[in-house]
């Protein structure tokens, strides 16, 4: 089995969401490795976690954290081969790092979509996927013909703007590299509500 486009899920903190998505064949597990954010997994957590699961590749997710501190932490987590910032002005200092580097950047309309524009080429010469968020605005609708404008660039993942219902459509009529979802805290430990989640998958799967 396999999953017709490129998958990441944000946010995994426990192995319901882990075995779940790895099941399912997504691409990339993300892990917030920052203590302050309320989906920190500390190294003992991510290890046993990531230990019961395979086929899958996992990230290092960060928000504001300097690149030396991201390094540091980083050689905590065995098996971590990407890794995600928010900051432009920290891929510089990480581009000579043995990792995938993944920038997100948050949209709340269209026009911001159109302003990645300028950065995108540079994206795509250094091999950076561009993640595009809409947290600030989740029913932004997005531009199919600003994300294929990206696209042409560099290898874009949309994170916002599709459901069990459209994605499909999206993939087709885009020329996105894939998109990304969010895991979530358990509603108690083994029991997690995977509704969402699992019917984009579900649509997703190919058939044998």
């Amino acid at each position: 089995m396999s999953l017709k486009t490129f998958v990441k899920i944000s946010n995994v903190n426990n192995l319901s969401d882990a075995r779940y998505c790895a099941g399912m064949y997504v691409d990339l597990l993300g892990f917030s490795l920052e203590p302050n954010d309320e989906y920190y997994v500390d190294p003992v957590k991510f290890k046993e976690i990531t230990g019961w699961v395979s086929g899958v590749g996992f990230v290092g997710e960060f928000k504001t954290t300097h690149p030396d501190i991201i390094l540091e932490t980083i050689a905590q987590y065995e098996g971590i081969e990407s890794v995600q910032i928010e900051e432009e002005a920290h891929l510089q200092m990480l581009m000579n790092a043995s990792y995938q580097l993944i920038l997100k950047k948050d949209v709340a309309d269209n026009k911001d979509m159109e302003r990645l524009l300028s950065l995108s080429a540079s994206l795509g010469e250094n091999g950076i996927l561009l993640l595009v968020e809409a947290e600030s605005n989740p029913d932004l609708v997005p531009d199919k013909e600003l994300l294929n404008k990206l696209a042409e660039k560099c290898e874009v993942i949309l994170g916002f703007g599709f459901d069990s219902e459209n994605v499909e459509d999206t993939l087709d009529n885009t020329k996105i590299k894939g998109i990304a979802m969010k895991g979530g805290h358990e509603i108690k430990p083994g029991i997690k509500d995977f509704d969402e989640l699992a019917d984009i998958l579900e649509v997703l799967e190919e058939a044998d």
